[in-house]
């Protein structure tokens, strides 16, 4: 179930005017996973209900547990598409050591996820950009087992 992560942020009616205009969201906190099924992460990026950034469902480690390890998360999202349909075009990086692939014993490391996951970038659903959206930040894990806690959280309006 996703879980909304930061109060919301309101973006005001046109905040997008013109091609290229571009939005970013920096992220950081802890996850905790088991090894035997971790599951996956998913971050989204939604303006109300409207998904405009899926990251896919990123594979965590299955070679270790880990409890209450650091993360960092960065999304870009660039206007592609004004007006009534208007639509991002979005690629990010999770950074971790609890993803698929970090060696089992120290000195451990982190591994990047290159978001949208597996994928090429992709532009996320329409949105109508003349009124005003509700920002907000999402993370689902498919499994109970896991948790994840937020402790920083920034949209900045690049240009």
């Amino acid at each position: 179930m996703p879980d909304a992560f930061a109060a919301p942020n309101n973006l005001p009616a046109n905040f997008f005017k013109r091609l290229g205009q571009k939005l970013r969201i920096k992220a950081s906190g802890r996850i905790s996973s088991v090894i035997t099924t971790p599951g996956v992460a998913q971050f989204k990026v939604k303006f109300g209900a409207t998904a405009v950034f899926d990251g896919l469902a990123v594979l965590l480690d299955t070679v270790a547990a880990h409890t209450n390890v650091g993360w960092m998360l960065e999304i870009e999202m660039t206007a592609r598409a004004l007006g009534t349909s208007a639509n991002l075009m979005g690629q990010g990086m999770f950074t971790t050591e609890d993803l698929l692939g970090v060696p089992a014993s120290a000195p451990k490391g982190v591994l990047s996820a290159i978001l949208p996951w597996n994928s090429a970038p992709a532009v996320g659903s329409n949105f109508n950009s003349s009124v005003s959206q509700l920002v907000d930040l999402t993370f689902t894990q498919t499994v109970t087992s896991g948790s994840i806690t937020l402790h920083t959280f920034e949209l900045i309006a690049c240009n």
